[in-house]
């Protein structure tokens, strides 16, 4: 079987007792970069074998990775930071692996989004998840449409396109939309900036940004 297993965000204690366990288990690790996981594994005295699977190798290794499976073998998923397959490698393998009728489980852990909605106090009970927003072509488009959208809005932006994910929000969206903007997310240095995207704007050309972020927009008011 293929077990899909979160790792910790920021903090290594958010790693669940379950999931160190299943990865002293299992026959294989792959991992998004092996350089990263190996501190993990290393923190856990976890000596599973270790090999990567990443965006740029994963069409190459999947059917590999599926026939070793249907070999016999057990292998876990993790990425660098959260659950696999959520803005990161895992839906490739999870799809060819189904298809061969193999069975996948994906374990509960650690995702930045969850944390980041529920903190923000904008309504968490109907949100949408839009990951990172198309780089070039589709991301002005994209926005105009989500404009429009009543549910709360979640995505991930970098820092060095922070700046100009907010800047280009503010015409389709409002200057005075409320946002939440987390910043390194149980990491030492978190922050979280909650006002409207004016706001925001202001503050992060005040305070350059600096390490990986959640940003959370609120829906269209329909009244």
């Amino acid at each position: 079987m293929i077990y899909l297993i979160p790792t910790p965000i920021g903090n290594l204690e958010d790693m669940t007792l379950r999931a160190i366990r299943i990865l002293k288990e299992v026959d294989l690790i792959l991992a998004e970069d092996t350089r990263v996981s190996q501190k993990l594994l290393k923190h856990y005295e976890i000596e599973t074998p270790l090999q990567s699977f990443h965006m740029h190798n994963e069409h190459k290794k999947v059917s590999k990775v599926v026939e070793q499976v249907l070999h016999g073998k057990t292998i876990a998923l993790i990425s660098d930071a959260g659950t696999p397959g959520i803005s990161d490698p895992g839906y490739l393998l999870v799809f060819h692996a189904l298809k061969e009728g193999i069975h996948v489980e994906c374990l509960p852990g650690a995702t930045a989004l969850i944390p980041a909605l529920v903190q923000s106090g904008l309504p968490a009970d109907r949100f949408i998840f839009e990951g990172f927003l198309p780089p070039k072509k589709g991301r002005q488009s994209r926005l105009e449409q989500m404009a429009q959208e009543p549910r709360t809005l979640v995505f991930y932006e970098s820092p060095h396109k922070l700046l100009k994910t907010i800047h280009q929000m503010i015409p389709f969206f409002g200057a005075d939309r409320k946002v939440s903007i987390v910043r390194e997310l149980s990491k030492k240095f978190e922050s979280n900036f909650r006002g409207d995207l004016k706001e925001a704007l202001d503050f992060f050309e005040k305070n350059p940004p600096k390490g990986e972020f959640v940003v959370v927009v609120e829906g269209k008011n329909s009244k």
